[in-house]
C-alpha cells in the first residue's frame, strides 16, 4: 500500500479511536487504490440515465440498446467547431446508410445540458436520425471512463468516440488517440 494511503488510514483510525469508535468501525474504511479501467469491446453498456430534450425525459442506456443494434458517438461539446461542422452533420447526412445496415438507433451523447443537446439537434436536422442525448453531470462520461479535463469548455467534458453496441454489448469502440480530434470517430469510419 502507498504510505500517504497508509499515513491516511493510521490518521483515521486515530482520531476514531480517540473519539470512542470500537476498531469494528475503523475496519470499515476501505480505500479504493487501483486506477478505473476505460470500458473496452466486450463490455456491457452501463445502466444510467441520460436525457432528452428535457429533465424530465430519462432515456436509460442499458435499456435504449437492449435487442438494438446501436451507433453511439460522443463529442466534447455541443455547438463547438469541430463538433457542428464535421462530427455531428456526418451521421446526420449518413444516417440512412447506417440504418440500412441494421442499425436501429444512432445516439450522440455531450456532457451538456438536454436543453443545448436539443437546441443542437434542431439546427443540424437530427429528427428521425441521430437522438440528441446530454450527460449533465457526466455520469455516463465518467462511468465509462471517457472524460477529458478540457477547461476551456468547463472542464470536465467527454473524449471525441464512437462505438457499435448489439444488444447492449460494445463490439467497437474507436477513441480518438487526443480524445478530441476528428479521425477514427467520424461516421465514414464506423463500421457496422
Amino acid at each position: 500500500m502507498h504510505p500517504l494511503l497508509v499515513q491516511q488510514f493510521a490518521n483515521k483510525f486515530s482520531l476514531l479511536k480517540q473519539l470512542g469508535r470500537s476498531t469494528a468501525t475503523v475496519q470499515r474504511f476501505s480505500f479504493h487504490t487501483s486506477k478505473m479501467v476505460q470500458i473496452k469491446e466486450g463490455d456491457k453498456i452501463p445502466s444510467i440515465d441520460l436525457f432528452e430534450d428535457s429533465p424530465a425525459n430519462k432515456v436509460n442506456m442499458a435499456d435504449l440498446c437492449a435487442g438494438k443494434k446501436v451507433v453511439l458517438f460522443a463529442v466534447p461539446g455541443a455547438f463547438t467547431p469541430g463538433c457542428s461542422k464535421t462530427h455531428l452533420p456526418g451521421y446526420v447526412d449518413r444516417a440512412d446508410a447506417i440504418k440500412s445496415s441494421g442499425v436501429q438507433e444512432i445516439v450522440c451523447v455531450s456532457v451538456n445540458d438536454p436543453f443545448v443537446m436539443s437546441a443542437w439537434g434542431k439546427q443540424h436536422n437530427t429528427g428521425g436520425k441521430v437522438r440528441m442525448l446530454a450527460d449533465p453531470a457526466a455520469v455516463f462520461t465518467k462511468q465509462l471512463e471517457l472524460g477529458a479535463d478540457l477547461p476551456p469548455l468547463g472542464g470536465l467534458r467527454s473524449k471525441r468516440y464512437s462505438m457499435v453496441l448489439e444488444d447492449g454489448v460494445i463490439k467497437s469502440l474507436n477513441v480518438e488517440p487526443d480524445g478530441t480530434g476528428l479521425s477514427c470517430s467520424l461516421a465514414d469510419k464506423i463500421k457496422v
